[in-house]
C-alpha cells in the first residue's frame, strides 16, 4: 500500500507540476498579447504614424524628411489596405516629390514609376474635390519622366492630364510652361506659343523667352523669332542660353541670305569658345549655302573633332 501511494504521489506532483508550467506558459502569452496590443494602441493613439491626419501633417512641413515619412508611412497603409485612396494619393505625391529631389537617376525613375502607378490608381475612386490635383501631379510625374529619360515619350500625357486638370478648375503657375514645352516635344508649334505666351504673363524668364524664339523660328515666323532672341542675349547672364541665342539667330540670318549678320554670331562666340561643336556645324551650313563646299566641310570636321557622333556633321561628311 505505501508503495501504491508513493506511485500515486509522484503522478499527482507531475500533473501539479504541468499544470503550472501551463499556467504560467499561457500568463506569458496573454501578457504578449497584452503588450502588444497595448503599445499599438499607445502608438496610434499618440504617435499615430500610419492615418490620415499623420500624412496631411508632414505632407504640410514641405521638407524631404515630411516626403519621406509619408512615403513610408502611405507604404504601410498601403500593405494592410492596397485600395486606400488617400493613402494612394499621397504615396504618389510623395514618391514624385522624392523623384525630384534625388541625384540618382535610377532611384529617381524608380520614384516616378511608384508615382505614377499610385497616381493613376488613385483616381479611380477619388473624390471629387481631389481629381484636379491628382491630374495636375500626375502630369507633372510624366513631363519630369520626360526629362530624365531624354526623350518625349511621355509628351502626349503630360498634355492629357494637365488640360483635365485645368477643365476640372485646377490652376498653377506652371501649367502654361510644362504645356509650351510639351506641345514643343511633339512638334505642334502653334499651341507652343500659345502656352509660352501665357507663361509669359505668369512670370518672365530667359529660359522661356528662347523657348517661344525656337519655336516661332519652326513656325517659320523668323522676324517674331529674332525679337525675342535679341532680349535673351540682352538680358540675360546664363553664357549657355546666350551662345544658344547667338547660335539660333546666325540660323535665321543664314535663311535670309544675311551672311556676314550670320557669321558675326558665329564668330561671337567662337571667339570665346571655340570648341563648340553646334557653331562649327552651323558655321558650315553657312559656307554652304554661300557655295564654298570646301569651308563648309572644313567646318563640319572641326565639328567632329569636338563631338564625334554630331548627327548633323556626320550626316553632311556621308555625303
Amino acid at each position: 500500500m505505501k508503495r501504491r501511494y508513493g506511485l500515486e504521489s509522484i503522478f499527482y506532483s507531475r500533473r501539479v507540476f504541468i499544470l503550472k508550467i501551463s499556467l504560467i506558459a499561457a500568463g506569458a502569452i496573454i501578457l504578449f498579447l497584452l503588450c502588444f496590443f497595448l503599445v499599438r494602441l499607445v502608438r496610434n493613439k499618440f504617435f499615430d504614424t500610419d492615418s490620415v491626419t499623420y500624412l496631411y501633417d508632414n505632407w504640410d512641413l514641405r521638407t524631404i524628411e515630411g516626403y519621406s515619412n509619408v512615403y513610408d508611412s502611405s507604404a504601410r497603409m498601403l500593405d494592410e489596405d492596397p485600395f486606400h485612396n488617400t493613402a494612394l494619393t499621397f504615396h504618389g505625391y510623395s514618391s514624385f516629390m522624392l523623384a525630384e529631389s534625388e541625384t540618382d537617376p535610377t532611384k529617381s525613375q524608380s520614384y516616378l514609376d511608384e508615382a505614377i502607378v499610385c497616381l493613376r490608381n488613385s483616381l479611380k475612386d477619388c473624390k471629387k474635390d481631389s481629381l484636379a490635383q491628382i491630374q495636375y501631379m500626375l502630369g507633372r510625374s510624366y513631363f519630369y519622366k520626360n526629362k530624365l529619360s531624354s526623350y518625349h515619350y511621355y509628351s502626349d500625357l503630360v498634355i492629357k492630364y494637365l488640360n483635365l486638370a485645368l477643365e476640372n478648375g485646377y490652376s498653377s503657375d506652371d501649367i502654361p510652361l510644362l504645356l509650351g514645352l510639351s506641345y514643343a516635344s511633339i512638334g505642334d508649334t502653334d499651341k507652343s506659343i500659345a502656352a509660352f505666351t501665357e507663361a509669359l504673363l505668369v512670370r518672365e524668364n530667359d529660359t522661356l523667352l528662347f523657348n517661344i524664339a525656337k519655336q516661332y523660328f519652326n513656325n517659320q515666323q523668323e522676324s517674331v523669332a529674332k525679337q525675342y532672341l535679341f532680349r535673351v542675349i540682352e538680358t540675360s547672364s546664363n553664357e549657355d542660353l546666350v551662345n544658344s541665342s547667338h547660335i539660333l539667330l546666325g540660323q535665321i540670318f543664314t535663311e535670309e541670305g544675311n551672311y556676314d549678320e550670320a557669321e558675326k554670331e558665329f564668330d561671337s562666340i567662337l571667339l570665346v569658345h571655340d570648341n563648340n561643336a553646334d557653331v562649327h556645324y552651323a558655321k558650315g551650313l553657312l559656307y554652304e549655302k554661300k557655295g564654298d563646299s570646301v569651308k563648309a566641310r572644313a567646318e563640319w570636321r572641326k565639328c567632329l573633332k569636338i563631338q564625334s557622333r554630331h548627327a548633323g556633321a556626320l550626316k553632311k561628311i556621308e555625303r
